[in-house]
């Protein structure tokens, strides 16, 4: 990407690359991460009220989002437990059947939001123990 400044009647390009390494900028990827967990769960609760089609497609794409870019290493552990107890909490909410039918898909949204995460965060929990155990 090249912008080009006017300056005293004169063209100059900046690169931006080359800016953001002189100001050793780097993008934070933990708040895409963030923002990807924050919205997945207002997306997860708003669209129990109104039924989208591709919405659990766009959930998991999240779920992944969030578990490559929020979960470290050193989280992973408590995370998976969550995420156990979570989807279990889900899937025994639905399974009671009592529940109003707003509730049924925010726990289904919800529980494609968080299976994704956790999915990607236990590969790499898988990756990590093949490679310490060599």
């Amino acid at each position: 990407m090249v912008l080009r400044i006017k300056k005293k009647n004169k063209k100059r390009s900046i690169h931006l690359s080359k800016q953001l390494k002189r100001k050793n900028m780097k993008p934070n990827l933990t708040i895409i991460g963030y923002w990807s967990f924050i919205g997945g769960l207002i997306v997860a609760v708003l669209a129990g009220f109104v039924e989208v089609p591709a919405l659990p497609l766009v959930l998991f794409i999240l779920g992944l989002i969030v578990g490559l870019l929020n979960i470290t290493e050193k989280e992973s552990t408590p995370f998976l437990v969550a995420v156990i107890a979570l989807l279990l909490i889900g899937v025994a909410g639905l399974q009671l059947g009592k529940l109003t039918p707003i509730v049924v898909p925010i726990l289904n949204n919800f529980i494609a939001f968080v299976a994704a995460a956790g999915l990607v965060v236990a590969i790499k929990q898988v990756i990590v123990l093949a490679k310490s155990a060599k």
